[in-house]
């Protein structure tokens, strides 16, 4: 029965992309200036001194550029970036460890870890010696991907490929098993890292606060903070700003004062993103007018306000509908000379597009690119969700062509609201250009989804609707 909806699902697909048309896509003159020869210096009467060699430090050659590398650089499709790799090899041309590292980047950053691992075969098939951040990279690129076993394995793997491994690779794959929850085999982790020859160090300790504090266990991570004082690792700001940030998500606001004054009698002085936190815990408590007195009030107290505070002011406001406010304290930003940011403007951009109001946050964002504010990821999937909010599917179209010309990607969820929209307006042409942009990323869905997708594209039309039910119904 399953392989029958499969197969009926896929016969819709293939229906829905034959209907659109493939289409083709579409010496520096060396100037010559007369330089007039200076008189030659008559010959000096004084001894010479005698020139120690140390006093004259070697010039670096620049690095040539390397041509596969920096045709790589062009290469937006991962097939293609090895299919470059083998041409240039059959050419003649001998791979070094800036090849293979470019490669194994460009390869991971698009999570085809397929051809990822059969890089790293060739790496040791020609005795390739690696840099431990290629391992680092690799672990953080699989962490990001929930593939966390296979970022254990990279790690253990690192010595048979010549390299040492570090502290550094060590908290990297700390942080990756605390990202993924998986704090109780961080902890293990962490224990044995006198056996494995590492000594914990700050970073080690931060990241064991982190996966403490983001499941709730306050007396774990305070033990933690009470280890690294015994073993005398001094602790900054921001292991203060991880127990000051939870206390005031907790809404313990006198505890998290107590500790924020504690941290300036041992000599260790707050930043901008502690008065942040504390700002967000009073706005948390609907003391808003508190927090705005606190950001004008920690310039005195020898820390200037940053953006990020008045970023917390703004999703207060944003999250209680005043978004005219919100705009007026951007406007007061920019009176004070401060240059918004991305964060900045998303902040603004959200609350606008679930306000229904995407027109108003397109203005917004075309605010900021002619302001020289490049928009990132979460601008473009906002700005894609809220049309789609207000069943403005152009608007989403026009926005997601300009995503993918930046090279961001939207979600999966995106994707098919996106067709469903199209496939309801008889857009069929755009709705094959998502399928084919789908396709180039590797993202696909299920049969469930696709089911849903169909259905929901044919409600209205009986006959289609009927015709959608016998093909799921087919055995």
């Amino acid at each position: 029965m399953i392989h029958s909806r499969s197969k009926a699902i896929n016969q819709t697909k293939l229906v829905l992309l034959q209907q659109r048309q493939c289409i083709n896509y579409i010496p520096f003159q060396q100037k010559h200036t007369f330089t007039p020869k200076k008189p030659k210096p008559k010959p000096s009467t004084k001894p010479r001194r005698k020139q120690n060699p140390q006093n004259h430090k070697k010039i670096r050659k620049p690095k040539e550029p390397i041509p596969f590398v920096n045709d790589l650089k062009e290469i937006r499709d991962p097939d293609e970036a090895l299919s470059l790799f083998h041409q240039y090899h059959q050419m003649g041309s001998k791979h070094s460890y800036p090849s293979y590292a470019s490669l194994i980047y460009k390869l991971a950053r698009a999570r085809d870890f397929d051809a990822v691992e059969t890089v790293l075969g060739y790496i040791q098939d020609f005795n390739i010696r690696c840099k431990e951040t290629l391992f680092i990279s690799l672990i953080q690129h699989y962490g990001k991907a929930h593939l966390v076993d296979k970022a254990i394995e990279v790690f253990n793997r690192m010595t048979s490929f010549d390299c040492v491994r570090t502290l550094q690779s060590f908290n990297s794959l700390l942080d990756i098993l605390v990202d993924n929850d998986r704090v109780d085999d961080a902890k293990r982790m962490f224990d044995d890292a006198d056996k494995m020859g590492f000594r914990p160090n700050l970073i080690s300790f931060n990241v064991m606060i982190k996966g403490r504090l983001k499941k709730g266990e306050w007396e774990e991570a305070s033990r933690v903070f009470d280890e690294m004082l015994e073993r005398e690792v001094p602790p900054t700001v921001v292991t203060y700003n991880s127990l000051i940030g939870f206390l005031c998500r907790k809404g313990e606001m006198e505890k998290a004062k107590c500790l924020f004054e504690d941290m300036i009698k041992k000599g260790t002085y707050p930043n901008a993103v502690t008065y942040a936190l504390l700002m967000e815990g009073l706005c948390f408590k609907g003391e808003y007018n508190e927090a705005k007195k606190m950001m004008f009030d920690m310039a005195y107290r020898g820390c200037k306000p940053q953006l990020v505070n008045f970023g917390v002011l703004m999703s207060d406001l944003g999250k209680r509908g005043k978004i005219e406010e919100a705009k007026s304290l951007l406007s007061e930003m920019k009176k004070r000379r401060y240059t918004p940011d991305v964060v900045t403007y998303n902040i603004l951009i959200n609350y606008l597009c679930k306000e229904d109001r995407a027109a108003e946050a397109y203005k917004v964002l075309t605010e900021m690119q002619i302001g020289g504010c490049k928009p990132n990821a979460a601008t473009y999937r906002m700005m894609v969700d809220g049309f789609l909010r207000v069943e403005d599917f152009e608007g989403s179209l026009k926005v997601l062509n300009a995503m993918l010309t930046s090279w961001h990607c939207p979600r999966l969820e995106t994707f098919s609201c996106l067709l469903v929209g199209l496939l309801k307006g008889g857009k069929v042409d755009d709705a094959c250009f998502v399928l084919e942009e789908m396709e180039k990323r590797k993202m696909r869905f299920d049969l469930k989804a696709w089911e849903g997708l169909v259905t929901d594209a044919c409600i209205g039309d009986g006959n289609a609707g009927g015709l959608v039910s016998e093909l799921i119904s087919a055995h």
